[in-house]
């Protein structure tokens, strides 16, 4: 699937309530041997439940799984890599931190235009369509695409919304018990 594709719309009836948990584990799970592989501290964060939102499951796969191995590609050996999954007050982030060169400031807003590879990325394999594609996904579900400074290297998040409460499966529903105190004669 292309970004044009993501852009006109034509997945939206693909999409459903999950949580990113799993999402997390499964990048991480497929990519730990890459960084292990280049020698790289490859960690994973994530609280124990929650990360509830409404979107294509296999999108958020695919635009996690970019921004993962952009860090795995451009961190150097030895180099960190953290993966996280947070509940924000606002919903939940996906963060990709990683110690490598990063992106300079007056570039961010372009690396996500489609084939830009900035000069000190050009002796590696790519076609400049991976950060046009994780910008489309995150245009596609509200969510936002923040690039930051890692001091070293990049940081990536993608800050979702929550997903609506009354479209969360039942088991995500916080249970409400009521404590009564009744006396038998």
């Amino acid at each position: 699937m292309c970004s044009s594709d993501l852009e006109a719309g034509s997945v939206r009836e693909t999409m459903e309530d999950f949580s990113l948990h799993e999402i997390v584990e499964g990048v991480c799970e497929l990519y730990a041997p890459l960084a292990d592989e280049k020698r790289l501290n490859f960690s994973i964060r994530k609280p124990q439940e929650g990360a509830f939102i409404h979107g294509n499951r296999n999108l958020i796969t695919q635009a996690l799984a970019n921004l993962v191995d952009n860090a795995i590609k451009y961190t150097p050996a030895g180099g960190t890599i953290l993966v996280s999954l947070e509940n924000a007050e606002s919903g939940p982030v996906l963060l990709v931190a990683d110690s490598g060169p990063g992106i300079p400031p007056e570039d961010r807003a372009r690396v996500t235009d489609r084939f830009v590879r900035l000069e000190t990325s050009r002796h590696s394999p790519g076609t400049g369509l991976g950060l046009s594609l994780v910008a489309a996904v995150a245009r596609l579900h509200e969510a936002e695409l923040v690039f930051e400074d890692n001091r070293p290297g990049l940081r990536a998040e993608l800050r979702f919304k929550h997903a609506e409460p009354e479209r969360l499966p039942p088991k995500a529903l916080p249970v409400r018990v009521e404590a009564r105190s009744e006396t038998v004669h």
